[in-house]
């Protein structure tokens, strides 16, 4: 059986990587009420029906994505269910087709490894290389549910909160597109 905490509103008390550590600092600065449990490893959107059950709310797709060349970077952050179609993505987006960044890029420049891609991975791409593209579905949902940089560690979030006050205070600004 899948392990899933209580849930609980507070940071852990000992952190698994500096991203996760980062994340908890900034819900913390921006006064960003949360939701979290603790989990045996989850990998895949399977993995989090568990989860999703526990914190009453469904769990965001975030992927990595590039351009052949490795020379553009995406965070593409949809919901759960939907299937990724690279066509209908690089076609919203006016560019050439994308695939799966490779693993070791999305360590290198997301602090994560697969499994772990989470909004708050932004906070690790100090280069500013990443695109952030949200589906219009996801914004219009009251609840955000994402990874907080770890496999083992899931936040329930208000998407405004995200949105409006976490994307900034990272420097970004999502393109909002519908898939």
């Amino acid at each position: 059986m899948f392990f899933v905490s209580d849930v609980m509103n507070t940071a852990p008390t000992a952190f698994q990587s500096p991203l996760q550590e980062k994340a908890y600092e900034s819900l913390d600065k921006l006064l960003i009420p949360f939701e979290r449990v603790e989990t045996d490893e989850a990998i895949s959107m399977e993995d989090c029906v568990e989860i999703n059950r526990k914190l009453e709310m469904e769990m965001v797709k975030t992927l990595f994505l590039c351009n052949s060349k490795k020379s553009a970077f995406y965070l593409f952050i949809t919901n759960g269910e939907k299937s990724f179609k690279s066509k209908d993505f690089s076609s919203a987006l006016g560019i050439s087709r994308v695939s799966f960044a490779p693993v070791e890029l999305m360590e290198s420049i997301l602090g994560v490894k697969i499994g772990a891609a989470t909004v708050f991975s932004l906070l690790m791409d100090t280069d500013k290389q990443v695109q952030v593209v949200v589906d219009q579905d996801v914004v219009t949902k009251e609840w955000y549910g994402c990874s907080d940089g770890t496999t083992t560690g899931y936040l329930k979030l208000k998407t405004k909160d995200i949105i409006d006050n976490f994307l900034p205070h990272a420097g970004y600004i999502p393109r909002i597109i519908k898939s």
